[in-house]
């Protein structure tokens, strides 16, 4: 009988720790080392692969302003031959990453997210002109869409790493809400940086944002958690972000 109970309470123990081990990382269930976020700016050289050469479309500069109670991530994307940028804003908590504030500025649409007991905005689309109010209620926490990216370089990364992230997006052509970002996953690597070899995480991972049809593969710096360089594979195709400084 003894055995029976003790074998009961194993099975109940292991069933909520393999819970644990699969509920999706968000504000409420962080590991990430908040101080490896550092104010810092810095630029990327955009490439897209034809025909296995480098053809270069643009920059992409990104400047993070970390302050004691919220830190601001500003995305700037300039495209060769065209005068209009992307500029992307994120806001969000110092503490936990918990999102406050997202727009987009780009020549297709506007958007503007802002996060409280309910997630409210608009979003302009400039091709038809259509402009739809946006009042949004989650029931579960999430990360911005936007920060993710940011936050997967913060992780406890080690050989084999993988796990979910939830995310919120909103995109009127894709599905609106909260949706899983996945860590596939993570290997211990090095690579050429500007002549120098580096040691780095190599983490694959993909989003439902793309309905997991792209893969993005990120190149972190071991000793400084920057993310050296970025692949995009999707349909085929495939697109490399390099830092520049």
């Amino acid at each position: 009988m003894k055995k029976t109970i003790h074998l009961m309470l194993f099975i109940i123990g292991t069933s909520n720790l393999l819970s644990c081990q699969e509920k999706p990382l968000s504000p409420k269930n962080n590991p990430a080392n908040i101080n490896l976020l550092k104010s810092d700016t810095s630029k990327m050289s955009w490439f897209i692969i034809k025909d296995s050469i480098e053809v270069k479309i643009g920059d992409i500069q990104t400047k993070i302003s970390k302050e004691k109670d919220r830190t601001s991530i500003i995305t700037t994307v300039m495209i060769q031959q065209s005068a209009s940028k992307w500029i992307d804003s994120t806001i969000v908590s110092t503490k936990n990453f918990a999102p406050i504030y997202h727009s987009s500025f780009n020549q297709q649409r506007d958007m503007v997210l802002k996060f409280d007991e309910k997630i409210t905005g608009y979003y302009l689309d400039k091709i038809t002109n259509t402009r739809t109010k946006i009042s949004e209620e989650a029931d579960k926490p999430f990360f911005d869409s936007n920060f993710y990216p940011q936050l997967i370089r913060l992780l406890p990364l080690k050989n084999g790493y993988s796990n979910s992230i939830s995310i919120f997006d909103y995109n009127p052509k894709s599905k609106i809400g909260v949706i899983t970002a996945t860590i596939l996953n993570t290997e211990m690597s090095d690579i050429k940086h500007h002549g120098e070899l580096k040691q780095i995480w190599r983490v694959e991972a993909t989003d439902e944002i793309s309905k997991n049809s792209t893969i993005n593969t990120y190149y972190i710096d071991i000793s400084t958690r920057k993310t050296l360089k970025q692949e995009i594979e999707v349909s085929g195709r495939k697109m490399i972000m390099k830092l520049v400084e």
